[in-house]
């Protein structure tokens, strides 16, 4: 079956990828890793894993820390400054306007998204859905959200197309046998050439018609 003749799903993680908050989580876990793990550059190593994996990975025996982290951190969220990523609401609308299924996938829960919502309300209406964290039983590296995010909009993997930035969500996109498009936006090229079939600086080149050329 040819492409055109299949219904193309485009699936987009948010944060450096709708986004560009992951600079300013990096400064907040940075901080976190310091003040509480005495480690130095925390922030880049635990892109795209959930609270959950950082709290059972780094701070398992900190109940009390844990609770602390996740108020400054909601806190933290309310203050942030959220900018879309160069050229990725026209790119999608464009995808839209060519009859393609969006949807974000995201680490994100349900709080933080509200979050979002209250600066930019009209990103509800910028997607067909959006999945957050607590609707995976596995979270990414695990491919599980990308392949609920194509059984929920009808795709296969053949005609799905993942756009990431972290390292586990460049794994997760690539084991769920979709077309990968990594972000350099969180992480260098060099750093994501072998982890996605393509990489872009943002979306301001991109269009429907250059999207499926892509497909690997």
């Amino acid at each position: 079956m040819s492409l055109s003749n299949e219904k193309v799903v485009a699936l987009f993680d948010f944060d450096g990828v709708i986004m560009d908050t992951e600079s300013q989580y990096t400064v907040f876990w940075n901080r976190m890793g310091r003040e509480y793990l005495q480690v130095e550059n925390f922030g880049p190593g635990i892109k795209g894993q959930t609270m959950m994996q950082i709290y059972e990975r780094y701070f398992k025996e900190k109940k009390e820390e844990q609770k602390v982290i996740s108020q400054l951190l909601y806190q933290y969220e309310r203050e942030m400054t959220y900018n879309y990523i160069p050229g990725v609401v026209d790119f999608i609308e464009d995808l839209k306007r060519q009859g393609a299924r969006v949807a974000i996938v995201t680490s994100s829960d349900e709080t933080k998204m509200g979050t979002i919502y209250s600066f930019h309300p009209e990103l509800r209406e910028l997607t067909e859905r959006v999945l957050t964290g607590e609707m995976f039983t596995r979270s990414k590296p695990a491919p599980d959200c990308f392949l609920l995010g194509m059984e929920l909009l009808g795709g296969t993997p053949e005609c799905t197309y993942v756009f990431e930035d972290s390292f586990h969500g460049l794994q997760a996109g690539m084991d769920s046998g979709a077309t990968v498009i990594g972000l350099a936006t969180t992480n260098s090229r060099d750093s994501i050439v072998d982890k996605a079939h393509f990489v872009i600086d943002d979306f301001r080149e991109m269009t429907f018609d250059k999207l499926v050329a892509m497909r690997h």
